[in-house]
């Protein structure tokens, strides 16, 4: 069988053999017949020839020119990760621990360095931020909130509960003054089975989540340092953070020790996502001659520092100027506890007596500011009339209530943005008044904040604050915050009022609520603890070039421009489109 099957493989290889060479034979045939023996035929045809070949060609190139033209349509110039962000400020960096913030640029720092348990989202009103979800019983008095999950610190350990209820006992502890205090005072926090952080209040609060936008510091970092060194403490130098951006070093780059750059770089932990910008700087100036100069000079990307007067000086052709405006106001407080302000009659009198569309010309591009409550808080149906602009009744008056004694009238404020102008101009006007004036213009820092703000050392403060997206004037004039810790510049007591502004914060009731602070404004009007000057709004330049806040984000506050920080880009590239 072994035989047979080999002698029948050797007959099919012979046969396929002859078949191959067979087939070859007539392949050379055939090329020869069909081919070389009609080359010499090409040159009748040498023009049909040309002609194909120039339309083969034509027909490539058109392929690969069709395949560029949809690679090209489906690409576009967008924004991508990568490059670096400067932005300029004016004010002092003493530290960097966000409940000291006190300065611009040491707002600025916390905003961009710390993330709050709630946040002014792009509507302006308060949602959550670290916490995840933020819930309350029917008659407002105790508050729930759970933090997110996966939060993290810049150095790795977990954000957890233990964090926020440090947070909150430093913040309450009287030996820690922050600006967080007033609206957590008597507030008992707790955790619950579920999870929660519980925050039981004193008495109802229909708007406590705005008081919940707050920064939260590290326990781990900081629990064992002394109360009275947690402002210079090593974590105010170099911060464990968990914001957008984490801190990577600080530079003098100046002989003055104002002037500084603060590095930071993206931080890939963000719970909103790592930030395309891949390190923001914040670049501290002496004043803002300094960042006008800079800005000129192309150094900086952006800033907020300047007002509508001075943006004019900037006259670089790279920048773009937006006017946003802010809930926030400008007042003259006027310090009911010192002579003679302590007389309602006299502090009625300097209202009537002054000019306030002379003064507010010294605020361009900003908007009248009658009262502590704007119009965009909530809507009210009655408003009290002022009278102002009478100065020769008022001068009458003031003279009368005085009998000849007149002293100086110290007016504090801070150098910035329009508040030294307007501060001067209420000067002259009460110099018409028969008045003698002198303005004190501070540097924002925590000495201003302690030794003017804290002991109340001034008779008028031309000041500005903020009003936020939903009305409660409680922290600047009900009396328990007429002392160090508190916000009531004015220090304003009126036992009504303080009913009021209770009754108007426990009530759930829209309504109900714009009753009661109908009746606040006509008490307010009446016993003139301040003057409404203006409302104020945000100038930002910034380069042509790079990406920043959206135009549609409706800023509560000047530090809201941050709210979406993490999408600002400064690198162009190009990105490919889905046809």
């Amino acid at each position: 069988m072994a035989d047979f099957l080999k002698k029948r493989g050797q007959k099919i290889v012979r046969k396929f053999s002859k078949a191959s060479i067979k087939a070859s034979e007539e392949s050379k045939e055939h090329i020869k017949e069909n081919f070389l023996k009609r080359l010499s035929h090409v040159k009748k045809i040498r023009l049909l020839v040309l002609e194909w070949v120039l339309l083969v060609i034509a027909l490539i190139l058109l392929a690969v020119s069709q395949s560029f033209w949809f690679g090209e349509s489906y690409a576009t110039d967008a924004y991508v990760d990568g490059g670096s962000y400067v932005e300029a400020t004016v004010g002092r960096v003493n530290s960097m621990n966000p409940l000291f913030a006190t300065t611009t640029s040491e707002k600025v720092l916390s905003k961009l360095m710390f993330a709050t348990l709630t946040y002014n989202d792009f509507s302006g009103h308060p949602g959550p931020g670290l916490a995840s979800s933020v819930i309350h019983s029917d008659d407002g008095k105790v508050w729930k909130i759970k933090l997110r999950e996966g939060l993290v610190w810049s150095d790795g350990e977990p954000i957890t509960n233990e964090d926020v209820m440090f947070t909150i006992a430093l913040i309450q502890n009287p030996a820690v003054s922050t600006i967080y205090t007033a609206n957590l005072e008597n507030v008992k926090v707790s955790e619950d089975e579920g999870g929660y952080i519980v925050f039981n209040l004193p008495s109802s609060y229909a708007d406590f989540v705005s008081a919940l936008n707050i920064p939260v510091v590290p326990k781990h970092i900081l629990e064992n340092v002394p109360l009275k060194t947690l402002v210079e403490a090593d974590f105010s130098k170099s911060p464990v953070t968990s914001g957008p951006f984490t801190f990577n070093a600080a530079q003098d780059t100046n002989t003055s020790d104002d002037e500084k750059t603060i590095y930071l770089n993206a931080n890939p932990d963000y719970y909103l996502g790592k930030p395309m910008i891949n390190s923001f700087s914040v670049h501290v100036y002496n004043d803002k001659d300094a960042i006008v100069s800079a800005l000129n000079a192309g150094s900086v990307t952006a800033t907020a520092e300047l007002s509508g007067e001075d943006a004019e000086r900037v006259t670089a052709g790279k920048y773009f100027k937006r006017f946003s405006g802010i809930d926030a106001g400008a007042f003259a407080f006027l310090n009911n506890s010192r002579e003679p302000f302590n007389n309602a009659d006299f502090r009625r009198a300097i209202r009537q007596g002054l000019n306030l569309a002379e003064i507010r010309s010294a605020a361009p591009n900003t908007t009248a500011l009658n009262f502590p409550i704007l119009k965009s808080q909530i809507e009210l149906e009655d408003y009290p009339s002022i009278p102002t602009g009478n100065l020769e009744e008022a001068k009458a008056r003031i003279a009368e209530i005085l009998g000849g004694n007149t002293g100086t009238i110290e007016i504090a404020t801070v150098d910035n943005g329009y508040l030294p102008m307007v501060a001067e101009k209420l000067a002259n006007n009460l110099r018409e008044l028969g008045l003698e004036a002198r303005v004190i213009p501070y540097a924002e820092s925590q000495e201003f904040v302690a030794n003017v703000i804290s002991k109340r050392n001034y008779d008028i403060l031309v000041y500005e604050i903020e009003l936020g997206a939903d009305p409660d004037p409680l922290p600047y004039y009900h009396s328990s915050q007429a002392k160090a810790s508190g916000l009531n510049l004015s220090n304003y007591r009126n036992a009504l009022v303080d009913d009021l502004l209770v009754g108007a914060r426990s009530a759930m009731s829209d309504t109900l609520r714009a009753k009661k602070y109908e009746k606040f404004l006509e008490y307010w009007a009446t016993d003139v603890p301040a003057i409404g000057l203006y409302q104020a709004n945000m100038t930002y330049i910034y380069n042509k070039n790079v990406q920043t806040y959206s135009e549609d984000n409706v800023l509560v506050t000047a530090l809201d421009r941050f709210l979406d920080v993490e999408n600002w880009a400064v690198v162009k590239g190009t990105k490919n489109q889905t046809p």
